[in-house]
């Protein structure tokens, strides 16, 4: 009878081991599986930030020079026939407005960069009254603040980088120096070449 019980016993000991290794390798084998997704979709959103910021305008301008401006603060917003907009602005150039540049008649200081988003729009259809909300992204319309590398434009420096919805691509536009860089901003230059003051809110 001792000898059934041991046998019982000892039994039971090498049924509760074989489970115990077959739970650890089911939660190894699923460590293993996540952690390759986890990669993958990093490497995923490295690739896709790579063909973004490896971009360079004709004038030289580096997209990767504005890495980040998906989250800067708004100045301003704008609206044409065709394109509705929206102007941020890094946080240098923002500290430089709230410190009233440039209605104080001082510039914006070097590293100052500023983002105009445009979206073709488009009329809500969800909204019980007649508006206009952003439809398919178009560009992004950079100005960044270098007088040493722009000396003949004000110290600015501007390019145009396009984007493509049907691919989910950016380039860079080959006309943007001719794309109402200097030649438009020189009516505000009394302004230090912007256009768009730091909205109240």
């Amino acid at each position: 009878m001792s000898e059934l019980v041991t046998k019982s016993v000892a039994q039971e000991q090498q049924e509760r081991s074989v489970e115990r290794r077959t739970a650890v390798k089911g939660i190894t084998g699923f460590t293993i599986v996540s952690t390759a997704v986890a990669v993958l979709a990093v490497l995923a959103t490295v690739v896709y930030a790579q063909s973004k910021y490896s971009l360079k305008s004709p004038g030289g301008i580096a997209f990767s020079d504005f890495r980040g401006y998906e989250d800067w603060a708004v100045v301003s917003s704008a609206r044409t026939d065709e394109v509705l907009k929206v102007i941020v602005a890094n946080p240098a150039m923002i500290n430089a407005y709230k410190a009233g540049v440039p209605g104080n008649g001082r510039p914006f200081a070097d590293g100052s960069m500023v983002v105009k988003l445009q979206w073709k729009p488009k009329k809500s259809t969800e909204a019980p009254f007649v508006v206009d909300v952003p439809d398919v992204f178009k560009q992004a319309f950079v100005m960044e603040k270098d007088s040493k590398r722009f000396p003949k434009s004000g110290g600015w420096g501007y390019a145009v980088f396009n984007y493509d919805a049907a691919s989910d691509k950016f380039t860079a536009d080959p006309q943007s120096l001719s794309d109402c860089g200097n030649s438009c901003h020189t009516a505000v230059k009394a302004k230090d070449y912007i256009f768009h003051p730091y909205q109240k809110r």
